[in-house]
């Protein structure tokens, strides 16, 4: 007979959605979380902080590695860099804020393919760097922004990163998620997958992903007008103008 799986200790990701919901103080949130779910696990209390105290020694440097880019950052922000980076990208004629997206895309998607995943990212990349380039972009060929359009573009330049990183990093074999449905497999249905096999049937998906995600971008020129357009939805356009 197989084995009944206990679920109880799943209990702590419903104390992490509840606290998050309730805004309650993050630390607190997954420390009352990992007591429930040791406790649920039948777990004493002892080794319950005793695994808390081991999380906390073995990322006691934690702090520091994200604090030091996010100074750089603002540093650099502070400096000009996304003024830089707007000036430079409206430069260049043929730029858009989708095709610039597009770029991105692919090279987020390939280098998480890689492993690479720390080269992009929200903090590092897509705040300084990524959305004020797809802004100066749009503003070159439309002027000035409304603050939704801003709000639009940036909106997209972080879905364009969260995209590209989550697809393409389950194509890299040692992506701890493929290990983990090998385990799965393995324990569950006694099934022997390759991590190789499993990262191989990823590609479909991240190709997939890329060409929906790239129409998006394609689409998100067209609204703003940016691309030619069928001589309807032309007329359409301008009919509106007209009207405003």
């Amino acid at each position: 007979m197989e084995q009944a799986v206990n679920l109880w200790p799943l209990l702590g990701i419903a104390v992490i959605v509840a606290g998050f919901i309730l805004r309650f103080n993050p630390v607190l949130v997954v420390t009352v979380a990992g007591i429930v779910t040791g406790l649920a696990a039948s777990m004493s209390l002892a080794t319950i902080l005793e695994k808390l105290g081991e999380g906390f020694l073995a990322t006691r440097n934690l702090p520091l590695v994200l604090l030091l880019p996010l100074a750089v950052i603002g540093l650099l922000e502070r400096h000009g860099l996304k003024e830089r980076a707007q000036g430079w990208i409206a430069n260049i004629q043929s730029a858009t804020a989708g095709r610039l997206l597009i770029v991105y895309l692919l090279v987020r998607e390939l280098s998480a393919a890689l492993g690479l995943t720390s080269l992009g990212g929200h903090p590092q990349m897509v705040r300084p760097l990524l959305a004020p380039m797809a802004e100066g972009a749009a503003q070159s060929k439309l002027g000035a922004l409304s603050e939704p359009l801003r709000y639009r573009l940036r909106a997209m330049a972080a879905a364009t990163d969260n995209v590209g990183l989550f697809f393409g990093e389950d194509i890299f074999v040692a992506f701890g998620a493929i290990l983990f449905m090998q385990n799965f497999l393995q324990s569950s249905a006694g099934l022997h997958v390759e991590p190789l096999h499993i990262a191989l049937w990823g590609i479909p998906t991240a190709i997939c992903a890329f060409i929906i995600h790239a129409t998006r971008l394609y689409l998100l020129d067209r609204s703003l007008g940016v691309v030619p357009q069928p001589v309807e939805a032309t007329a359409k356009m301008a009919g509106k103008g007209g009207q405003a």
